[in-house]
C-alpha cells in the first residue's frame, strides 16, 4: 500500500506515550501529597532525576500545548522560585539521605524568563547537600530572551544541554504562532553556547499553519549548517479543544494536510540522516557523538516526561506548577493553576491534585510501550488472552507492512516508525477496554 494511503488510514487521534497509562486514563483523580509520599517512600534505590516546571512566558506562542502563565510582570520570579524550594525541602524530608542525584531538566514555560540570579538560587537550592557527580542538566530557552549571562550562569552549575525552540524560519509561519525571531537571533545564541561549551538542540516542529515543504526545507537547511547536536523534529499537535483560545490564532484550514504533514515528515527524516544524523526513537536526531545515539547503539535509550534520555533513575520528582512525578509504579501530577500550587506549598503540602497508581498489567504494557518507543520492537505479553488480542489489533498493520510478527517479537519497520504511536496503541488496554475520550489527543501523523 502506498504511503499516502497508509496516512489517511492511520492517521487517527492517539496518545505520544510520555507515560502509560497515558494521562486521561489515570485513575486515582483524588490522590493527595501524603498519599504520593507513601508512593514515593516505597521505591527502591537512590537514584533521582528532578524537572522543574518554569511556567511563566511574556507573551503567548500559539502553537504552544504547554501548561503556562503569560505575564510581564519578573515580581513573581521570587515568590515562585520560593515556592519550589519549599516544594523540595518537603520531599527531601521523605527521600533517602544518601540521594544520588542524575538528572535536573528546567522546562517552560520559558526557563530563561527567569533571571540569571534567581535561576542560580534555585540551583544551588535544590542541590545543596546531594550527590551531583554525575547529574545530566538541561534547559530550555528561547532565543529571544536567553542571554549570555544565562548562559554563562548555569553552565557554572554545571548544565552542559540547551534545547533552542526554534519551530520555522519563515515569517509568515512565524507571525501565526505568535513566535517571531531571526535566524540572526538563533545563530548569535547557538554561537555562544556553542563556544563556551553547551550541547545544542534545535527544536523544529513540522505541521504548522502556512508552513509547506518549501517552509520546512529552507527551516532544515539553516539549521544543519549550525549543525546542532541534537534535533528535535516535532508534530503540530492542534488541539484548540484542549487549550482554548491559544491555537485559535488561525484556522484550521490555514494547516498543512494530511498529505504535505506526511511528505514534510517524510523529507525531512530521510535529509537529516543524509546529513550524518541518526533517527532516535520518535522525532529526534542526533550526531553520532552524542549520547542518545550511543544509548542507542547499546541498547540503553529511554523516555519519560522529560523526553528521551540516558538516564533511568527510580523516581523523578516533578516540582512546580502542572510538573509530573513518577515513581514506575505511580504517577502524580501537581495542581495546573499558579495560585493553588502556591497556596498548598504555603500551606507545606505537596500540590498533588491527581495520580495513577500501576496495576501488574499497567506495568507489563508499560515496559511493552517503552520498549516500542525506544527500540521499535518488543515482545507479545505472556497471558494469552491479552496476546490474542493484542494480535488482532496489529493484524492491519502486519497486512500493510507497517510491523513484522516472529513469533513473539514485534518489529516496527525502519520505514514506518512515523507509525510508532498506532502500534503502541495496539498494546493500549485503557484505549480499548474504556470509553474513547472524545477531543483529546493529536492526530498520531
Amino acid at each position: 500500500m502506498e504511503s499516502k494511503t497508509l496516512v489517511k488510514k492511520y492517521n487517527v487521534p492517539g496518545p505520544r506515550y510520555t507515560s502509560y497509562p497515558t494521562v486521561p486514563y489515570w485513575k486515582n483523580e483524588h490522590l493527595t501529597g501524603k498519599d504520593w509520599l507513601k508512593v514515593l517512600k516505597k521505591t527502591k534505590g537512590n537514584t533521582i532525576s528532578i524537572y522543574i516546571h518554569l511556567p511563566f512566558c511574556e507573551q503567548l506562542c500559539t502553537f504552544c500545548g504547554c501548561h503556562k502563565r503569560i505575564t510581564k510582570n519578573h515580581a513573581i520570579e521570587e515568590p515562585y522560585i520560593n515556592a519550589v524550594l519549599k516544594e523540595w525541602f518537603i520531599y527531601k524530608k521523605h527521600l533517602p539521605a544518601d540521594l544520588t542525584l542524575t538528572e535536573i531538566h528546567l522546562g517552560g514555560g520559558t526557563p530563561t524568563f527567569f533571571s540569571p540570579n534567581e535561576l542560580h538560587r534555585l540551583i544551588l537550592g535544590i542541590t545543596d547537600g546531594i550527590n551531583i557527580s554525575e547529574c545530566r542538566m538541561g534547559f530550555e530557552a528561547h532565543p529571544n530572551n536567553t542571554t549570555e549571562e544565562h548562559l554563562e550562569t548555569l553552565f557554572k552549575l554545571g548544565f552542559r544541554r540547551i534545547s533552542l525552540g526554534i519551530q520555522d524560519y519563515n515569517l509568515q509561519v512565524q507571525t501565526a504562532i505568535h513566535r517571531i525571531q531571526t535566524v540572526h537571533q538563533v545563530l548569535n545564541i547557538h554561537n555562544k553556547a556553542k563556544e563556551i561549551g553547551y550541547s545544542i538542540n534545535h527544536d523544529l516542529i513540522y505541521g504548522l499553519p502556512f508552513q509547506d515543504l518549501n517552509a520546512l526545507i529552507s527551516t532544515l537547511n539553516i539549521t544543519v549548517e549550525m549543525r546542532p547536536d541534537r534535533i528535535a523534529l516535532y508534530s503540530y499537535a492542534h488541539v484548540p479543544w484542549i487549550k482554548g483560545t491559544g491555537q485559535r490564532g488561525y484556522n484550521e484550514a490555514d494547516l498543512p494536510n494530511e498529505t504535505i504533514k506526511s511528505e514534510s515528515y517524510e523529507y525531512a527524516s530521510h535529509f537529516l540522516i543524509k546529513q550524518g544524523y541518526l533517527s532516535i526513537g520518535m522525532d529526534h536526531f542526533a550526531l553520532p557523538h552524542d549520547e542518545l545515539s550511543i544509548a542507542v547503539n547499546n541498547g540503553t535509550l529511554h523516555r519519560n516526561f522529560m523526553g528521551y534520555t540516558i538516564q533511568k533513575s527510580t523516581r523523578i520528582i516533578g516540582l512546580g506548577m502542572s510538573a509530573i512525578s513518577d515513581a514506575w509504579f505511580g504517577f502524580a501530577q501537581n495542581s495546573k493553576h499558579v495560585e493553588s500550587y502556591l497556596s498548598s506549598i504555603n500551606r507545606g503540602e505537596i500540590p498533588i491534585f491527581r495520580g495513577h497508581l500501576l496495576t501488574a498489567k499497567d506495568l507489563e504494557i508499560r515496559t511493552k510501550i517503552l520498549e516500542l518507543m525506544c527500540k521499535f520492537q518488543t515482545t507479545l505479553p505472556n497471558n494469552e488472552n491479552h496476546r490474542i488480542q493484542i494480535v488482532e489489533r496489529l493484524a492491519p498493520l502486519e497486512t500493510d507492512g507497517i510491523i513484522e510478527i516472529n513469533k513473539d517479537q514485534v518489529t516496527i519497520q525502519p520505514e514506518f516508525r512515523g507509525f510508532v504511536r498506532n502500534v503502541c496503541m495496539c498494546f493500549d488496554e485503557h484505549l480499548f477496554n474504556q470509553p474513547r475520550k472524545e477531543n483529546t489527543f493529536s492526530k498520531t501523523i
